[in-house]
C-alpha cells in the first residue's frame, strides 16, 4: 500500500477512536449519571402470603454527588410514588464525602424531601458507610424526625397488604459493629416472611436460612459495567460475587440494587441511577 494511503488510513483510524472515546465520556460522565430509571423486577423465594408485596427499593444517593442535587430527590420520590409500592426502604448512602465535582448537602435537607415518599405500609431505612463517616447520629435524628422508620440491627412487625411481616434491620458491614442476631433476637414469629435491609451485601454469609430475603446496597454495580466482563471494581470483600441483582446461595436470597448517585468518581456506564421495585412472590411470571 503506498505511504500516503497508509497515512490516511491511520489519521482516519485515530479520528475514529477519538471519537468513539469522546462518545463514551459524555455518556459515561454527563448521559447516564444525569438520567433516572425505574425498574420493576420479580423475586421469587418462599412466601406464604395470598398476596404478593412490593417494596420500593431506594439506595445510593449520594445527594450532592453531580446531578444529584435536591431536585432529583424530589424525581425519585415522585416516580417511588407513581408505582404504588407497598413497602418504600432506603438502604443507606443519603450524603457524599469526596465525589469529584460533587457539593455537600445537609441530611436534614435530604431527610425533609424524602418525607414525601408514600407507601401503604410505611417507609424503613438503615444508614450506609457515608452517613456514619459523616454523623450516624445526625443522619438518624434527620430521617426520625420525617417519620422513617430507622433500623438499626433491630426487627418491627409491620402490617402490609399482604399480611404481616417482618423488617430486620442489619447495620453497616463496614463501619458499625454489625449485630445480626440483635437484629433478628425480637423476631417473634417463625411463619412470617423476614425481610432484612442492610446497607453492604457483604453480611450476607451471616444471615440465616429462615430468612425470607435480604436487601442491600453499596456496591453501585461497580458503577461501570462492561459487557461479558461484568464490573471490573466493587466494593466488596467477594469482588463480583454480589455485585448487583438476585442472587440465591444456598436457598438463601440476597438482592442487590445498583442505587442512584455516585461516589468517588461521577461516572456510571453500564449501570444507570435505578430505582427498583421487587414484587416479591413464590413465583415469578416467565419473561
Amino acid at each position: 500500500m503506498p505511504s500516503d494511503e497508509t497515512g490516511k488510513l491511520a489519521r482516519y483510524l485515530i479520528f475514529s477512536i477519538a471519537c468513539l472515546v469522546g462518545l463514551l465520556s459524555i455518556w459515561a460522565f454527563w448521559w447516564e449519571p444525569a438520567g433516572l430509571r425505574l425498574n420493576e423486577e420479580c423475586v421469587a423465594v418462599k412466601w406464604t402470603p395470598a398476596r404478593p408485596l412490593r417494596v420500593a427499593v431506594l439506595t445510593d444517593l449520594h445527594v450532592g454527588s453531580p446531578f444529584n442535587g435536591l431536585s432529583k430527590v424530589r424525581e425519585v420520590v415522585a416516580r417511588t410514588n407513581a408505582a404504588e409500592p407497598d413497602v418504600v426502604v432506603v438502604l443507606g448512602d443519603l450524603v457524599i464525602q469526596g465525589v469529584q465535582g460533587g457539593s455537600f448537602v445537609p441530611p436534614e435537607d435530604i431527610a425533609r424531601d424524602l418525607a414525601a415518599l408514600r407507601s401503604r405500609a410505611g417507609v424503613f431505612a438503615v444508614l450506609g458507610n457515608h452517613d456514619v463517616w459523616f454523623d450516624a447520629g445526625r443522619v438518624k435524628r434527620a430521617l426520625r424526625a420525617e417519620g422513617i422508620q430507622v433500623l438499626e440491627d433491630r426487627a418491627l412487625q409491620v402490617v402490609t397488604p399482604a399480611g404481616l411481616i417482618w423488617m430486620a434491620g442489619v447495620s453497616d458491614f463496614l463501619t458499625r459493629p454489625h449485630d445480626v442476631k440483635a437484629a433478628l433476637a425480637g423476631v417473634t414469629d417463625a411463619d412470617a416472611p423476614l425481610i432484612v435491609l442492610t446497607h453492604n451485601p457483604d453480611v450476607f454469609p451471616e444471615i440465616p436460612a429462615n430468612v425470607t430475603l435480604t436487601l442491600a446496597g453499596h456496591t453501585h454495580g461497580g458503577q461501570v459495567r462492561f459487557p461479558l466482563v461484568g464490573p471490573p471494581v466493587v466494593p466488596s470483600r467477594y469482588g463480583q460475587r454480589f455485585a448487583a441483582g438476585h442472587i440465591v446461595e444456598d436457598g438463601r436470597h440476597l438482592y442487590v440494587a445498583t442505587g442512584i448517585g455516585t461516589s468517588i468518581l461521577p461516572v456510571r456506564f453500564g449501570v444507570p441511577p435505578s430505582i427498583v421495585v421487587l414484587t416479591i412472590d413464590s413465583l415469578c411470571p416467565e419473561r
